[in-house]
């Protein structure tokens, strides 16, 4: 309908103009006009059609609604608009779907799934498996895989799961959890839960565990201690068989088990053997394991910035031998090919790119003859850069990053100097303003948000490369020393999987020696954990944290 007709047909309902029939919901009548009900709502055209057109006008009482609801519905059958709010979704949703208006169904589910949370993912599934809306339902179905941890510790909904909903839930490969024995536990707390009626579905469940990516020492010292699987025989041999398999195979746990994480860690371009790749490599943080997934004959341009954004990888600038890009290259994931998007204003090497609120911002480098201090912005939609305000300094093989809604850039070089000053950019005043300078300086430096922080590791200082670790809270506006990492490195790669830090590769000392050591630091610790090595030493390439797409499937099996 036109704008004209939705004020027309408004005014007419306001009005209670022409009206020829009474919808009653309890004590409150709405007149309203058959045919434009009939117009958008197969409930109402079989109720007026199934009876011959009345003398008089006729009341139908319906009480399968709230007259609140109703309101809602005969608001949005007239103007093709109704407000829908957390409040109101579910109960407007029902109602919806029994008057078969699907105008509104279809905002009531955008809504749920943009509320989804551990709190509400369960009932939101079942919700929209009763009223079969499969979209919806798989959308809520993969928030429940992807936060399993969150959904089972937390959530009162998965208390009320059945056993044949849970144990289709656990024996996903697609269930993202760190450790099996979170399954273990939240096995032991839906059967508390209810124990007389469900100690008996223990056997089942602990058959979709998949047991051998325990550590012996917690199936010894925990699930065969449990008083549930002591007493079951079957639950007792699938522990026995699980041990036996872990001591025969000698591995810490068997790849070929291991679930499919949520999040994968993407490694793009740089250097191996000390020449260019054209590489994009893939990391499973549950198998401890990197993967090539591309390889171009063509190398990716050196010293540029790479970015994950909505399914695709973007290269921003570089440098090819002597010549310096302004141009973008990005790579479809689920296609695996690259094609050129809007080039830059200015040609950058050693260019600082991040995310932010759907837009891509590349700051600072530098080409042959001089480094800058000017930033733009990339929008997918209008494949345009637009220059944004200029930072304070000139700046460039920085490392940037974006926190609460703000972008971050830190040290860098300028004419061989290594830089301390860091700078803040508020995307809605369009300003950059210098906050507490590092100590050390250092470029090539890691810089990333973690815990609400922003973390500067490595790097080198102008004399040597470094290890050290520092963290920058914006509350207080301070920089604190964290522990550092076992290697020092510059030109690495780092990045934020499952609430741990991971640093890669890089250059290890002024002989621009490639590295290929990996370590992980959690924050709640203070702590840093070595993990399997790169199979070729690699450095100045960028990591991009990206969903696990169908793309993934293949490597990591």
């Amino acid at each position: 309908m036109s704008t004209i007709s939705n004020n027309v047909f408004k005014e007419l309902l306001l009005e209670g103009t022409l009206c020829d029939t009474v919808i009653r919901v309890g004590d409150v009548d709405f007149k309203v006009h058959r045919i434009i009900l009939c117009s958008c709502s197969s409930y109402f055209r079989n109720l007026f059609c199934s009876k011959p057109p009345p003398s008089e006008q006729q009341i139908y009482n319906i009480s399968d609604v709230s007259s609140n609801v109703m309101s809602l519905i005969l608001e949005y059958i007239y103007t093709r608009s109704a407000v829908v709010t957390e409040d109101n979704v579910l109960e407007l949703l029902a109602g919806a779907y029994h008057f078969g208006i699907e105008g509104i169904t279809q905002a009531c589910c955008d809504l749920l799934q943009q509320s989804l949370c551990f709190k509400n993912c369960i009932n939101i599934w079942k919700l929209a498996h009763r009223y079969k809306y499969p979209d919806l339902m798989k959308k809520a179905y993969l928030y429940i895989l992807h936060h399993f941890e969150e959904v089972a510790g937390l959530s009162q909904e998965f208390l009320q799961l059945t056993m044949e909903q849970l144990s289709d839930l656990i024996e996903k490969d697609e269930l993202n959890v760190k450790k099996e024995s979170t399954l273990f536990e939240a096995i032991l707390r839906w059967i508390g839960y209810a124990p007389d009626v469900r100690r008996g579905h223990m056997a089942t469940l602990l058959s979709k565990v998949r047991l051998p990516l325990m550590p012996i020492k917690y199936l010894v010292d925990t699930v065969s201690k449990d008083d549930l699987v002591r007493h079951s025989m079957p639950c007792l041999t699938m522990v026995i068989s699980a041990m036996r398999t872990l001591r025969e195979s000698n591995m810490e746990r068997p790849v070929s088990l291991s679930r499919l994480p949520s999040e994968v860690l993407l490694a793009v371009g740089g250097f191996g053997n000390n020449l260019p790749t054209g590489k994009i490599e893939l990391y499973n943080v549950r198998t401890d394991r990197w993967v090539t997934v591309h390889k171009n004959e063509k190398a990716i341009p050196e010293f540029c910035g790479c970015v994950y954004l909505q399914g695709f990888v973007y290269c921003v600038g570089g440098c090819k031998s002597d010549v310096y890009l302004s141009s973008v290259q990005k790579y479809n994931l689920a296609t695996q090919t690259w094609r050129e998007v809007g080039s830059m204003h200015v040609a950058r090497c050693y260019v600082s790119v991040v995310v932010l609120n759907g837009y891509i911002y590349a700051m600072g480098g530098c080409n042959k003859y001089e480094t800058f201090n000017s930033a733009e912005r990339f929008k997918p939609d209008t494949n345009q850069w637009t220059l944004i305000a200029p930072m304070h300094k000139h700046r460039a093989d920085a490392g940037a990053a974006t926190l609460h809604g703000k972008v971050y850039i830190c040290g860098g070089f300028i004419a061989d100097e290594a830089l301390s000053s860091a700078e803040c950019y508020n995307p809605d005043a369009d300003q950059w303003t210098l906050i507490a300078p590092m100590d050390p300086a250092r470029t090539a430096a890691g810089v990333i948000a973690y815990n609400d922080h922003i973390y500067v590791l490595g790097g080198y200082n102008g004399v040597r490369h470094v290890c050290s670790v520092a963290a920058y809270d914006p509350v207080s506006k301070y920089w604190r020393t964290v522990a550092p990492m076992f290697h020092c490195r510059s030109n690495f790669g780092t990045a934020v999987l499952e609430d741990q830090l991971y640093v890669v590769g890089g250059f290890q000392n002024d002989e621009a020696q490639l590295c290929s050591k990996m370590e992980r630091y959690d924050g709640k610790t203070n702590r840093w954990h070595n993990l399997r090595s790169l199979e070729t030493p690699c450095g100045a390439f960028s990591c991009c944290v990206a969903e696990r797409g169908p793309y993934a499937a293949a490597y990591l099996s």
